[in-house]
């Protein structure tokens, strides 16, 4: 695969499993695939599963500030605040020089940056560290512990994080999510599940008192390994923050398109 690709790959992966986890929050949520812009926003206090994406390739300056404002209004119009995700890589040269000036006419402010990773990596071994057991999420309690590690993580409140996950099916059944245990406390969690021949893994966090101890690469490979037990998958994506992204190529994944999270002006 080329690195454009790649980047195509690493976009349409956020929609497809995004589409998803909007739907498991609310059944009618706003899934819309609109011209150059895919919604996936399940309007609730978690902000990541408020979700707007830009889905053109080779977009000119002029589609991108169109798109932008276009974005902008959609958000607007919502109850909870979320984040455009915008890839790079999608953008022709002009488009990229034109982004920071297009995003502040839209009025939408750099919340953070990412960047999408892939692989052909597995099955990979299955994952040992001295200092953790591992558990599946199958349980309300389980899900309320990886809400928790997520939010704690990410520098969310207890509550948001709960209202993301609290009563899923599809993460107690079809997410391959684990807590990687130190004793009885969670310290990190991390999850794999299918999407178009592919596992994408998906909030992986570790406790910030925890950090720095290999737990979420540990966790995280033990997500990987299972979700490729169960399905024969081969191929993994992701969406790294900058924290994770020096994590991940141990593992074997290889970065395509930065990633640039954005969110309403004030």
């Amino acid at each position: 695969m080329t690195d454009l690709a790649d980047s195509v790959e690493s976009m349409e992966q956020l929609a497809t499993v995004w589409r998803a986890m909007a739907l498991d929050r609310d059944a009618r949520a706003d899934v819309r695939d609109l011209p150059g812009i895919a919604v996936r926003w399940a309007d609730c206090r978690f902000a990541f599963w408020n979700c707007i994406t830009l889905t053109d390739v080779g977009a000119e300056a002029e589609l991108l500030s169109q798109r932008l404002a276009q974005a902008a209004d959609i958000m607007r119009s919502k109850k909870h605040p979320g984040f455009l995700w915008l890839f790079e890589d999608l953008l022709d040269d002009g488009a990229r020089s034109a982004l920071e000036r297009a995003a502040e006419r839209a009025g939408l402010q750099h919340a953070f940056p990412g960047t999408g990773m892939s692989g052909d990596l597995l099955p990979i071994p299955e994952p040992v560290h001295p200092d953790l057991t591992f558990v599946r999420v199958t349980s309300d309690e389980h899900l309320r512990a990886y809400a928790d590690l997520n939010s704690r993580a990410y520098g969310f409140p207890l509550e948001e994080g709960r209202d993301g996950l609290a009563g899923s099916t599809l993460w107690k059944n079809e997410v391959h999510a684990y807590l990687g245990m130190r004793g009885d406390d969670p310290v990190a969690c991390a999850g794999t599940v299918e999407a178009e021949g592919r596992l994408f893994v998906v909030l992986v966090a570790t406790d910030p008192e925890w950090q720095r101890r290999g737990y979420g690469e540990a966790v995280t490979r033990k997500a990987l390994y299972e979700g490729a037990r169960a399905t024969g998958l081969t191929r993994a994506t992701l969406h790294a923050t900058v924290a994770g992204a020096p994590v991940y190529p141990r593992i074997g994944f290889k970065p395509n398109s930065p990633i640039h999270f954005y969110s309403l002006k004030g």
